[in-house]
């Protein structure tokens, strides 16, 4: 079960570098964010997604990052 307040902080802290890419297992996605981090667009971005991220509910958070 992925956290939505860990994914949060890891996209607000390091998110230019898709650590929350990784954590959330989209790893295509963390890789375009490394790929791309000296431009920091992925960190302006992934500052946004972990706004997002505190925003959501449990049950939506859950319902699309912890699918069974």
């Amino acid at each position: 079960m992925k956290n939505k307040t860990t994914a949060a902080l890891l996209a607000i802290f390091v998110g230019g570098l898709g650590v929350h890419k990784f954590y959330l297992k989209k790893t295509f996605q963390g890789i375009i964010y490394l790929l791309f981090c000296w431009t920091c667009i992925p960190a302006i971005v992934a500052c946004i997604e972990g706004v997002l991220f505190l925003l959501s509910t449990e049950s939506e958070f859950n319902q699309k990052y912890n699918k069974h």
